[in-house]
């Protein structure tokens, strides 16, 4: 049951504020009407009456007209006052029906019915004021009636059944109005909710959102845009939204907006503003296009603006990192590739002619010792420059595999023998288990090698009594490939299982007296577990602490036709004579390569910078050029472009093998842009080198390039 007093009570007394001015001017109009059916003097009594009544119900009403708090007794003022002013017009009603006439008592239900009709329009909407507007002065009419008849010539009970039935349709009407009023009033309330809780989210939210007509005139800013901009709500919407935008913003913006308004969906745009204080913010805006559901035509725009300033300030500082890390990298490049070049160098003599020493019969015992021990130091500190530059090359992505046809079982006993010597003087025993049913492989050969090199030397390295085995054995793999499955077993010290995983990484192992007690840089396993990965495979190892360790590794390899392998065997030895020109500028270098190729028939003509080169090349006929990179007066790599630019084609179409200690990728990568056939690192390989020569040299190759000259 509702209230006595509730909402529509209070709103129809602010309407029956309202409508006090129409009500006063009826009364003035009244009373001259009235003046001609009943005495005028009761007429201008009515109408004093009327008139203190309305000044009694503009005080009753006005706060309620103001939509201010009102009191009970504030309710109970107007519920008298409403009494009051049906009660004047009801005494008009009164005064008509006893006028004594049938037009007073014919006027007299008119404004009866009059009264009832302003109830049903007005007050049905309120119980409480129906019933005092409609429903009491139809009771006193039927009690008027009762009281006395009017004229002889009014028949009572007609009356009454017509005012019945007025009453009846009157409550009807009431009704109606006053469900359809409740209907209204719980939909306001829902709709003031969801306003409310659309605006308490709108109002809250940390992004501007903003409703736009198409003429440019804001609907709503959140107010957000103060915390962001500086402007309160109105001042932003008093404002072009130009005036804000960075001017180098401003036409991306507007053809963004252009693009919606034409039909190509939601636009998202990043651009600056100005803020109140005059310094310019980083915004992400945006925009879609809101239609009519039925028509489809485009009523407004709605954006969502946010503040990307400190994500703008974080993609500028990345952008500055990654420039200062690029700069760091080409700086770490470039001190890695002078430091190796100048490693190299040296050690190319070292290295080179150590060898040629330990080879002679000339040595005494002493003597060849020492310069065993020479060897051995320069090769060790060689295989840590390698595995520096190879860790260097593995991280940047300029390693590369060289596959070509191998003989496993070969590639095994030749790893073993190279370190053979080294098991035997510390007394332990090296063997070597292999099936001999393996056919030839397709893979890089050198770096399976230099990964057994690894995992053979590090289990000699921490092993004291016993020894250590290499177990290879192939798998079928399917698809014409075998599975190639070596396994490295040693009797040494072991590794602790918490250390198993850190010993793959770089300048790691398995605590710090191992690099006291048995050297190393801990770039090995690394190296290997890497290389093995770019062929596919993984590395993993197997150890009990004392109880020694064995690291194993599987690869998936093509199979080779007998056809290609024997045609990738380059013997050690040079057959044909050979007309060379060596460009070196360091002495020692020339005296270790015509050291090295002495044994053959080559006739060596010497050049110690690039454009001595370009000169010796012009004036006489090689068959192949020894072109070192760095030199004085003229580097490597521009006299190979001057060479390749000469007019002579026997002279041009030389093949250039680079000879040099520039090994990086990119340095490589340079040397064959410039023109150059091959590459060979410092310090020289005697077989390397006799295996380029062999290339370049080999009738096929000639007949090729003689060719090409022609053409």
């Amino acid at each position: 049951m509702p209230p006595l007093f509730d909402t529509q009570f209070d709103n129809l007394a602010a309407e029956t504020h309202g409508n006090l001015p129409a009500r006063a001017l009826t009364a003035i109009v009244t009373v001259p009407l009235a003046s001609t059916i009943v005495d005028w003097r009761q007429a201008v009594v009515w109408f004093a009456g009327v008139v203190l009544v309305e000044i009694w119900c503009w005080f009753a009403t006005r706060r309620q007209h103001l939509r201010q708090p009102v009191g009970f007794w504030g309710r109970v003022s107007f519920l008298a006052n409403l009494t009051a002013v049906v009660g004047s017009w009801m005494g008009l009603v009164v005064i008509y029906w006893y006028s004594g006439t049938a037009t007073g008592a014919l006027c007299g239900m008119i404004t009866l019915m009059c009264i009832i009709g302003f109830a049903q329009l007005f007050a049905s909407r309120s119980p409480l004021g129906f019933a005092i507007c409609g429903v009491a002065p139809a009771i006193a009419t039927f009690g008027a009636i009762a009281w006395g008849t009017p004229h002889p010539d009014v028949q009572t009970w007609s009356l009454v059944g017509a005012l019945s039935l007025g009453l009846a349709f009157a409550v009807a009407g009431a009704r109606q109005t006053y469900l359809a009023a409740r209907r209204h009033v719980e939909t306001e309330a829902r709709l003031t909710t969801s306003e409310s809780q659309v605006k308490v989210l709108a109002d809250n939210v940390t992004d501007i959102i903003g409703r736009r007509a198409l003429d440019g005139t804001w609907r709503y800013v959140s107010p957000s845009v103060q915390g962001i901009l500086g402007y309160s709500p109105e001042e932003f919407a008093a404002r072009d939204p130009a005036t804000f935008v960075h001017p180098e913003d401003l036409p991306a913006m507007q053809a963004g907006v252009a693009r919606l308004l034409a039909g190509d969906g939601a636009q998202s745009f990043e651009h600056r503003a100005q803020r109140n204080d005059g310094v310019f913010v980083w915004l992400e805006t945006n925009c879609s296009l809101v239609r009519d559901p039925s028509t489809g035509v485009p009523k407004e725009l709605v954006s969502v603006t946010r503040d990307i300033t400190a994500r703008k300030a974080l993609e500028a500082d990345l952008i500055q990192a990654r420039v200062h890390a690029e700069a760091a990298a080409a700086a770490k490049s470039d001190f890695l590739a002078n430091m190796t070049h100048e490693l190299r160098t040296p050690l190319n003599a070292i290295v080179g002619f150590s060898g040629v020493l330990r080879a002679s019969d000339h040595l005494s015992t002493k003597d060849s010792s020492h310069v065993a021990l020479i060897h051995d130091a320069s090769a060790t500190l060689l295989a840590v420059v390698n595995g520096v530059l190879d860790f260097s090359k593995l991280e940047t992505g300029g390693f590369e595999l060289d596959p070509r046809p191998f003989d496993v079982l070969d590639l095994a006993q030749s790893t073993v023998l190279m370190l053979q010597d080294q098991a035997t003087e510390r007394g332990l025993y090296l063997r070597l288990e292999a099936a001999r049913d393996i056919p030839p492989l397709l893979g890089d050969a050198p770096r399976l090698q230099q990964v057994l090199l690894n995992l053979l030397g590090n289990a000699l390295k921490f092993t004291r009594e016993g020894g250590v085995e290499l177990a290879v054995w192939i798998e079928d793999a399917g698809a014409g490939c075998h599975r190639l499955c070596v396994a490295v077993r040693d009797t040494g010290i072991g590794v602790p299982v918490d250390k198993q995983d850190a010993i793959f990484e770089r300048f790691s192992q398995a605590d710090a007296s191992v690099s006291r007690n048995f050297g190393g840089t801990g770039l090995g396993l690394a190296i290997s577990q890497r290389i093995i990965g770019l062929m596919g495979g993984g590395i993993s190892v197997a150890s009990r602490l004392g109880e020694g360790s064995t690291f194993s590794f599987a690869v998936d390899l093509p199979t080779a036709s007998p056809e290609s392998f024997g045609s990738e065997q380059h013997a050690g030895n040079i057959d044909q004579p050979i007309r060379l020109l060596l460009v070196e500028d360091n002495e020692v270098n020339r005296q270790l390569v015509e050291t090295l190729l002495e044994p053959f028939s080559i006739d060596i003509d010497v050049a110690v910078n690039g454009l001595d080169a370009i000169e010796a090349v012009r004036g006489g006929r090689y068959d192949v050029v020894l072109m070192d990179v760095q030199m004085p007066v003229m580097d490597g790599l521009t006299a190979t472009r001057a060479i390749r630019g000469l007019e002579d084609p026997s002279a041009r179409d030389v093949p250039i093998v680079a000879m040099t200690a520039n090994v990086l990728p990119e340095q490589i990568a340079r040397c064959r842009d410039a023109g150059m056939d091959d590459h060979i690192r410092k310090p020289l390989s005697p077989t390397r080198l006799i295996e380029a020569l062999n290339v370049w040299t080999s009738e096929a190759e000639v007949h090729t390039r003689r060719r090409a000259a022609a053409q």
